[in-house]
């Protein structure tokens, strides 16, 4: 469907399919560098030109009707295909109108251009300083490897201990450059849904808000457009908890004690030096290998001849030796029999360390695994006042306060006993505490082995579907989790009743509470990006609460699904340009006004809204 995400851990790696893929996302990069210049010379030609600016506005449509976003990941939310498509819907409302001519705002290059050319300097312009970096990091570390491969073994302890750190500072700042450089890519392509979107929308607005437009055009865009602004909003939200937890992965995975945590995930590959025997003397060839199920070793050549062409070698495995030094003059060598070969086929790892995980992987140890384990219980009731207050579980208390309350409701000699009313808490200490202990349990409320279920049903078409195989879900939980589950529900729906205060909406607070109730069990890029389908299913608990947790799944007695709010987001894709054509009126001049009036914009996001600290007591 599109490209598939760039994890961390192939930084580490830097197989041959991560340097394909990372080509892929900088030649979308180069597209995504000439779309902006060529938008943002247009948007010049339709604010200067007005004499042609019919003509100018049909080639801008043009512009946008033929630019698709890439897609990271499997699927997309509701908001990301409003936006996706929104540039194909500017584009048909634009060629409806074309014939009326309009003049520009005063400040349309402050609404387009300055934007747009902001997000090419400080987005495109900083990825593209981090591929150089990393192309030189990436230079210098495999020149050094390969001059550190053919250090001989009788060379003085010092001098072979001194070649092993420096091979290891080279290759700690090419893993740190490829790190960044992945996650600054990641970054680019998720902000230009909104960064890119967001002033051509503002641009678009000026022109059918300040000019000859007609009273019923006018009223055919404004649903759109406050739709629109939703998804984008939505958009927003899910991107900043994304982008925080996607950061926080970047600076483990850059901690040198994460390397070698990361083998117990990853499945055994990388590159390995075989020696091959030929009629003239030897050679040590450079492979790419991955020990797969089946004791199988497959080997890809990295160095291809100028005169042939060599494929893929498949292995099969009887046993794995390692190599004495004094019996050769390498390192870090290891013997494999195999039983399509007569003789034992010898390689070189690229240090004592990789050798010793490639001899593990085939003897075939299994790797350990962490068992659940629920040490703390959820308390049944804690009552709190503050509900109402504006951002409630969006903005975010002290950390000492945070690490107090939880250290006094936990303490040994009386757990339990606090009074959250008396006045000594505040509302963002109680309510971050609380995100706090929930985030910190070994495994999520909503557990590990549901989530991949949750996530498909989430990612479902049928808004039927997903509520249905979301209720069966929910009462597939253990029942401990499942009443804890309902208990923090409940209490969300009761905040959520506030919000004309608190202006926590449930798509607002699923926002928080996604993350939260729900983690993949590997932290991954990919794991990242579903973040916004877990904040999906959250804001389904809390809209459909009762029928969720009051009435099993094949109950038939159960109500219908509740109708829509009474402002509702509309979770198919809107569109404004499939509808026939009108007899159009002018409008008055002050619209431009009337309308910028009526507007108000959802609730913002920021980072210091965000939920990375988070009660230790449910309320209700």
């Amino acid at each position: 469907m599109g490209h598939p995400p760039l994890e961390f851990s192939d930084c580490y790696l830097d197989s041959p399919d991560f340097r394909e893929t990372l080509k892929c996302y900088e030649l979308e990069l180069e597209r995504t560098s000439k779309f902006l210049k060529e938008l943002i010379k247009d948007g010049n030609s339709v604010i200067t030109a007005i004499r042609g600016y019919s003509l100018a506005v049909q080639k801008f449509s043009q512009t946008l009707s033929i630019f698709q976003f890439d897609v990271i990941g499997d699927s997309l939310t509701d908001d990301e295909i409003n936006i996706t498509q929104s540039f194909q819907e500017f584009a048909g409302l634009l060629q409806e109108v074309e014939h009326d001519r309009m003049m520009l705002v005063q400040n349309a290059s402050d609404l387009l251009i300055k934007p747009l050319e902001k997000f090419r300097k400080e987005q495109i312009g900083v990825t593209k300083e981090k591929k150089k970096k990393f192309e030189k990091e990436s230079e210098k570390y495999h020149s050094q490897v390969d001059k550190h491969l053919n250090l001989s073994a009788k060379k003085k302890d010092s001098q072979l201990q001194e070649a092993d750190d420096l091979l290891e500072k080279e290759r700690v700042n090419f893993y740190e450059s490829s790190v960044e450089y992945v996650y600054q890519i990641h970054q680019v392509q998720d902000r230009k849904k909104f960064d890119v979107v967001e002033p051509v929308l503002a641009f678009l607005q000026s022109i059918l808000t300040l000019n000859n437009l007609t009273v019923e055009m006018t009223q055919d865009f404004m649903p759109y457009k406050q739709e629109l602004q939703l998804s984008l909003q939505n958009t927003r939200n899910h991107y900043e908890s994304t982008r925080e937890e996607m950061e926080e992965l970047m600076k483990r995975m850059k901690h040198p004690s994460q390397i070698y945590k990361m083998h117990s995930f990853l499945p055994m590959e990388g590159y390995l030096y075989c020696q091959e025997k030929w009629a003239l003397g030897v050679s040590w060839v450079k492979y790419y290998c991955s020990y797969k199920e089946g004791r199988r070793l497959v080997m890809v050549p990295c160095e291809q001849k100028p005169t042939t062409k060599q494929g893929t070698t498949q292995l099969t495995l009887i046993s794995c030796i390692r190599r004495k030094t004094e019996s050769i003059d390498k390192r870090f060598c290891f013997d494999v029999e195999t039983n399509e070969r007569n003789t034992p086929v010898t390689f070189q790892a690229l240090s004592e360390g990789d050798r010793k995980l490639w001899m593990e992987a085939m003897d075939g140890k299994e790797p350990i695994t962490l068992s659940f384990f629920l040490n703390v219980f959820l308390p049944p009731a804690i009552l709190f006042p503050g509900v109402t207050q504006e951002g409630v579980y969006r903005t975010v208390g002290s950390n000492i306060q945070v690490q107090k309350l939880l250290n006094a409701f936990f303490d040994p000699t009386n757990p339990g006993d606090v009074d959250l009313q008396s006045g000594d808490w505040d509302v963002k200490t109680i309510t971050s505490a609380l995100k706090f202990y929930l985030r910190s349990l070994s495994e999520p409320l909503m557990t590990y082995s549901l989530h991949r279920d949750l996530m498909c049903a989430a990612k479902s078409d049928n808004l039927d579907f997903r509520l249905s195989e979301i209720h069966s879900l929910s009462h597939k939980l253990p029942e401990r989790n499942r009443e804890m589950v309902e208990m923090l529900i409940k209490h969300l729906v009761n905040v959520c009743s506030h919000s004309e205060e608190n202006r926590m909406i449930p798509s607002n607070m699923a926002v928080v509470f996604g993350p939260t109730l729900m983690r993949a069990k590997e932290e991954t890029v990919a794991a990242m990006l579903d973040i916004k389908f877990q904040n999906i299913v959250v804001e389904i608990l809390i809209e459909d609460f009762k029928k969720i947790f009051s009435y099993m799944p094949e109950d038939s007695t159960c109500p219908p699904v509740p109708p829509p709010r009474i402002t509702p987001r509309k979770r198919q894709p809107i569109t404004i340009s499939k509808r026939p054509p009108r007899v159009y009126q002018a409008l008055s001049h002050d619209l431009h006004q009337h309308t910028e009036s009526n507007y108000k914009a959802p609730l913002a996001s920021s980072s210091s809204l965000s939920s990375t600290h988070s009660i230790h007591a449910v309320v209700q």
